[in-house]
């Protein structure tokens, strides 16, 4: 084999493989979306095909040769040729480990367990889906045995959201979180309720739909590239490459700020996704490079440009324009209010900035729990109800509002929870550094964020998935991650909306 042809069989290997992953994605999309609501098993059976010929693919013996040649040619290989490989040679190892009927039964226990939650969820029967979430978090147990024994299962799905993370860090991170963010919810609770009443009325869902694509267009987005679609829970999912994004919303008719801010939140997972540079197209280099990153981009856009003071006072019109008569009589310094209002609830979508990653915390403890044996998946509801109880001081009703509320679980994201509170904190320390060269206040006032989203393109979407996230923040940040930067975010925005 020489060099040249070896290049070639990466780059049809990565263009095949991207076609799967288009197909693959495709469907679980239509699944989430538009599907009638019993297909379950016939995505089951053709992911399942899918799953199966990707499989056999990318660990066949021609596919390991080609990739193993060119790991002992680094030298005669580029950056982006040199990343291509070791991420795909990472891929097939863990696969490698993992015997294929498995492989290929986990990936339609995925396609039925979402289907199962769909209905526990509206039906309020965490009993149905238990025994679904049971076997994911025994199949991703094993999974995580196979690939790497000398590891800690929980740990090892840490670092696949999130490499560079384990207990270790995140229990630091979350002891600091909650050792700052407790007392200063309690102190908001002690001042007098902000008014929300501006948020709340009959919003019609065509409406809100208009304000949806308004909000697309404001961000930034390309709407040739981007699709907006309803589903019970709001994602975003690449298609095959960053040239078709799918993001989804969910309104809720008794309150605007919902879809509002699902749809900004999603628009920054898709700016970043759609901002990889054109030639990594069809190869793993495509799309963002860990969730935490992601999270730091979706989570930048929805709280520190989306509830902003300047954002809302440049929005707030456009909004009054769709909704007379539920806007009638109120000014955008009471909806800036209402939508910074610091107040402990039950859904971690619809959650505030400052208890949001009180939210996710309770998730991570949970997981971290189930994946040690230390709590069973039956006992789920009650430890989440009294967690709480214990960290939010609310009450849960019911496991629709409760533990069946995310997605997330059915979908295998097991490792996948802590990376939102990890992004939350990323973007505050990024809009930091982005402000010693972005008047973000004035661009936000204008309602033009090209110069906001150019240096987000700059410093993080256009490497894809190149750089390694440690490096990509460092790169970005000039300087190591501080959650301090996040931690003074929180404090400075309460002060401004409770004094």
């Amino acid at each position: 084999m020489d060099i040249a042809s070896a290049k070639s069989k990466l780059i049809e290997l990565q263009t095949t493989l991207s076609a799967y992953y288009h197909a693959e994605a495709l469907i679980s999309y239509d699944g989430d979306t538009a599907a009638p609501s019993a297909t379950a098993e016939n995505r089951a059976q053709s992911l399942g095909v899918l799953s199966e010929l990707s499989y056999r693919l990318s660990t066949c013996a021609e596919t390991v040769e080609t990739l193993e040649f060119l790991d002992a040619h680094k030298e005669e290989l580029d950056e982006r040729e040199k990343r291509m490989v070791y991420l795909l040679l990472k891929d097939i190892r863990f696969k490698q480990k993992i015997p294929p009927e498995e492989y290929v039964e986990y990936e339609k226990l995925i396609v039925l367990a979402q289907d199962v939650w769909h209905k526990a969820k509206a039906e309020n029967d965490f009993a149905s889906f238990e025994p679904y979430l049971a076997r994911i978090f025994d199949t991703v147990r094993r999974f995580a045995a196979y690939a790497k024994p000398e590891t800690d299962p929980y740990d090892y799905w840490l670092n696949e959201f999130e490499p560079g993370t384990s207990r270790q860090t995140l229990d630091a991170f979350f002891a600091r979180v909650r050792e700052r963010l407790v007392p200063l919810i309690k102190r908001c609770a002690e001042k007098p309720q902000v008014d929300v009443s501006v948020l709340k009325g009959d919003f019609p869902e065509d409406a809100q739909e208009k304000l949806a694509y308004l909000l697309m267009k404001q961000l930034g987005l390309d709407l040739t590239h981007v699709g907006l679609a309803t589903t019970e829970h709001p994602f975003t999912t690449s298609l095959g490459s960053h040239k078709d994004v799918r993001i989804t919303t969910h309104y809720h008719t008794d309150d605007v700020s919902s879809s509002m801010y699902s749809v900004i939140h999603e628009g920054g997972h898709a700016l970043y996704d759609t901002g990889s540079d054109d030639e990594l197209a069809y190869t793993v280099l495509d799309g963002g490079v860990s969730m935490g990153i992601h999270e730091s981009q979706s989570r930048f856009y929805e709280n520190i440009l989306g509830r902003s003071k300047a954002f809302i006072k440049f929005i707030f019109p456009k909004i009054a324009e769709l909704f007379p008569a539920q806007t009638q009589g109120h000014t955008w310094k009471e909806f800036y209010r209402a939508v910074n209002r610091v107040e402990p609830s039950l859904i971690r979508t619809e959650a505030d900035e400052v208890t949001y990653s009180l939210h996710v915390m309770i998730r991570y403890e949970l997981e971290k729990a189930v994946m040690a044996g230390q709590l069973s998946v039956h006992d789920l509801p009650r430890e989440w109800n009294r967690l709480y109880k214990e960290y939010l001081g609310v009450d849960v009703p019911d496991d629709t509002h409760g533990v069946l509320q995310d997605s997330h679980w059915s979908g295998g994201a097991i490792g996948y929870f802590p990376s939102y509170a990890l992004g939350s904190a990323y973007g505050a320390q990024l809009y930091a550094k982005m402000r010693e060269s972005v008047d973000t206040d004035a661009a936000l006032a204008r309602g033009d964020l090209s110069e906001i989203n150019e240096w987000n393109r700059r410093h993080i979407w256009h490497f894809g998935s190149l750089k390694e996230p440690a490096d990509l923040l460092k790169e970005a940040l000039e300087t190591e991650f501080d959650p301090e930067y996040y931690l003074k975010y929180l404090e400075e925005k309460v002060k401004d909306i409770y004094g």
